[in-house]
């Protein structure tokens, strides 16, 4: 009879729901496989890695485990002169799905050339992968993808930990450095690529990594960048956005024949122009610029937007980027998206001041979620039945005291060696192109550090790699970028004064 009793109370156990049954990942874990892949045009053999690896309270205990997906190429053995790049994505609160399996890792999802989903879904070969000039790790922070704190963590202690922009970059920096000593990368070329808030936490974490744990990058890869903390209140965040504006206007076909029959590239530099001189000035001058000289800007304003000369009068000039994305197609019926304005939706009314749903992000979950939840338990051989947090629980999140472009900028000064390179998709809303040229500027008022800085442009949003050309394009810049930042063999990092000689030399000589 005990018999009995017992083996029913293990049938009632195992038969329980996932959701009753409690679910930890291990904070200490790996899975390793072996693929190829062929990458412009030659086969290139690699291992995959899939696990986790902890990251150490105080005391050295494990408070979390962050999961990790490291590739590294098989036929090199000098990792000396190998680089690294450590991948991030952003939102907070978002996994490193998207540039995992879409733009510089060896596989990518299935869809068609302009990023919609297709079915069946699945993973193919990434011809355009950075994997053949370097070794690739993606990390997701805690409550994303599927990564978790440990049970034994309240909330609170999470919360200080984990959830705030300066707590991020702390941890994420000690991780890191776990991570590069546990697979022999110190001598490696290292660098950081992040999108979207992943650029907030890559552009601090270059500082941190270098004042808190003495590693210093050759180069940071900004992905569609916010803000870094760089002010741009008032006039300058109102007319700032008017290029990107004039680029998604362009794209669906509402400007002047004389501005449609430009390249889009050719079109922009006039608006930037204006932009800067005229539009800055003018919204800063607010009643006192005049009836007269409010609608010749309101006019110039509607040529370059695509809007009516009367609602933007109506806005006083400083039109709301919500209300453009309602706006602009209205007259046929559609919203475009936040992310990727060539993406368009349908909302239940014509009327009002925003869309009613972004509909480039639910057409992006609906191909990536399918995706990486098969490449991770049939590809990378990794098994669990923790849920893939596309997007997790990370709020409230702690934005004081952001100085992460400044954070930036130091670690550039204080590191000869570390380059800048920012990527930006000319019809994304949320962190647009412009603004992107716009923190460059700002960072480095001096224009001390441009000569280690680059911008790189493309015809699609705020995940230009999800177009086919870009793809192409975009991961051969990351490419080209690594190969000219590293420094060639005995290279010192330093400075050298314009017209001076080395003294070392004098004196030597």
């Amino acid at each position: 009879m005990k018999q009995l009793y017992t083996l029913l109370l293990l049938v009632c156990v195992i038969a329980l729901p996932v959701s009753a049954q409690k679910l930890e990942l291990k904070t200490d874990s790996t899975v390793t496989t072996k693929h190829t892949v062929t990458i412009n045009g030659k086969r290139i053999p690699y291992t995959a890695t899939a696990g986790t690896q902890p990251v150490w309270d105080e005391d050295g205990k494990p408070v979390a485990g962050l999961f990790y997906t490291y590739y590294e190429r098989s036929d090199v053995k000098d990792k000396a002169s190998r680089p690294l790049v450590v991948s991030f994505n952003g939102g907070p609160g978002s996994a490193s799905v998207w540039m995992h399996i879409a733009y510089t890792g060896p596989r990518i999802l299935n869809i068609d050339d302009e990023g919609y989903p297709l079915q069946p879904y699945g993973i193919k070969e990434n011809p355009h992968s950075i994997l053949d000039v370097a070794d690739i790790v993606f990390v997701n922070p805690v409550n994303t993808g599927l990564s978790r704190a440990v049970p034994t963590l309240s909330k609170e202690d999470a919360q200080k930990k984990f959830f705030g922009i300066n707590a991020d970059i702390k941890y994420l920096a000690s991780w890191i450095n776990t991570f590069v000593g546990r697979k022999g990368r110190w001598d490696s070329p290292k660098y950081l690529i992040g999108e979207s808030y992943g650029t907030t936490r890559v552009s601090g974490l270059a500082l941190e990594l270098q004042n808190a744990h003495w590693m210093y990058l050759n180069g940071v890869i900004l992905v569609s960048p916010t803000e870094l903390g760089i002010k741009r209140d008032g006039p300058v965040a109102s007319a700032n956005i008017l290029p990107y504006y004039a680029a998604t206007a362009w794209f669906h076909n509402k400007l002047s024949p004389e501005l449609q029959s430009k390249d889009l590239t050719a079109m922009l530099p006039e608006v930037e122009e204006f932009t800067i001189n005229e539009l800055i000035p003018a919204i800063a001058k607010g009643w006192s610029l005049g009836e007269l000289q409010k609608k010749a800007v309101a006019a110039r304003m509607a040529k370059y937007s695509g809007l009516s000369e009367e609602v933007i009068l109506q806005h006083n000039l400083d039109v709301p980027a919500a209300f453009f994305w309602k706006e602009l197609l209205r007259d046929e019926g559609f919203t475009v998206g936040r992310l990727d304005s060539r993406y368009i939706g349908i909302d239940k009314q014509d009327a009002g001041l925003r869309p009613d749903y972004a509909p480039e992000l639910t057409s992006w979950l609906h191909s990536f979620t399918p995706a990486i939840n098969l490449y991770i338990k049939d590809h990378l051989k990794y098994k669990t039945d923790i849920k893939y947090n596309m997007f997790g629980p990370v709020r409230p999140w702690d934005n004081s005291d952001d100085n992460t472009g400044d954070n930036l900028r130091q670690a550039m000064a204080q590191n000869p060696n570390l380059h800048l390179m920012v990527q930006s998709g000319y019809y994304d809303g949320a962190c647009d192109y412009f603004n992107a040229k716009y923190n460059m500027w700002q960072m480095d008022p001096g224009g001390k550090l441009q000569d280690r800085m680059r911008f790189k442009g493309y015809r699609s949003g705020h995940m230009m790699y999800l177009r086919a050309e870009d793809l192409a394009n975009a991961n051969q810049d990351i490419r080209q970028f690594i190969l000219e930042s590293v420094p060639k063999p005995g290279q010192p990092a330093k400075y050298k004064r314009d017209g001076a000689k080395d003294r070392a030399t004098t004196r030597a000589n």
